[in-house]
């Protein structure tokens, strides 16, 4: 399916199944694919599901316009709004999870039911506030330190077999453009979210994967803590992409959550 944003930009999404609506994302240079194992969970447990290659991503529409955060939270607006969705449960990983933020900030939780974010710290450049950055990235050495995260290997375990194969179709003919896209990274490097985690009112679950490669996990109990509705939980075996290396357990972690 396909959406034109306000902007122009056309963006591409899925929508399927029925029942209280679940927007999912993924992260920088990701395709909606990934998640393939969650949608058939979630829409088999009575969810609709919606998700979305965000601008740049997946088969969604290249531009120069609108790179950086606050532009992807207003996309996320005007999705629900063309969808018509007033009660959503939202999903992402990696900067997936911060487009969600940036949404909050701009729109506040009022449309949102609960929030899954997957292995992403809530502020990346490391201080004496926060010691749960993004690999050696601090203030000294932002914002080019970021791009090191381009040669780290996101995985430890073996994704799962049938999103790998749904995946690579997914990718054939398509790549991402990380010069094009190298203002959006920073933008999103530069960004501390605490202050919005602290002001939400909406139950949110912070998964971290237990051998990330990009940061500490304690950055999900760190980040629970300061939100008022706060949870988490640390996938072990895992690094980046959870819910593809560890299916089962993520799917079990899902559901309950999203059921409570």
């Amino acid at each position: 399916m396909e959406f034109l944003t306000s902007d122009g930009v056309q963006l591409e999404y899925t929508d399927q199944g029925a029942g209280l609506p679940v927007l999912i994302t993924t992260g920088y240079a990701g395709f909606k694919e990934i998640w393939h194992q969650q949608v058939k969970a979630l829409t088999n447990n009575g969810y609709r599901v919606i998700n979305l290659d965000r601008r740049n991503h997946g088969r969604s529409q290249a531009t120069a316009k609108g790179l950086r955060m606050s532009r992807q939270g207003k996309d996320i607006a005007e999705l629900l709004d063309y969808l018509k969705i007033d009660r959503v449960n939202l999903m992402g990983n990696s900067m997936g999870a911060s487009v969600f933020w940036a949404y909050c900030s701009l729109y506040g939780d009022a449309r949102i039911n609960k929030i899954i974010s997957v292995d992403q710290s809530p502020k990346m450049i490391s201080d004496e506030t926060w010691p749960y950055g993004l690999l050696d990235l601090d203030w000294h050495n932002f914002p080019k330190e970021a791009e090191k995260m381009y040669g780290v290997k996101t995985t430890v375990q073996r994704i799962n077999d049938e999103t790998y194969g749904v995946l690579k179709d997914a990718e054939k003919g398509y790549s991402f453009d990380y010069e094009l896209n190298r203002p959006l990274l920073y933008d999103h490097a530069f960004q501390d979210w605490r202050d919005i985690l602290k002001q939400l009112t909406v139950p949110e679950l912070f998964i971290a994967g237990g051998e990330s490669p990009f940061w500490s996990s304690d950055h999900a109990k760190a980040a629970a803590k300061i939100t008022p509705h706060g949870e988490y939980e640390v996938v072990e075996h895992s690094g980046h992409i959870v819910m593809a290396e560890q299916t089962e357990r993520f799917n079990q972690i899902m559901l309950e959550f999203f059921s409570k």
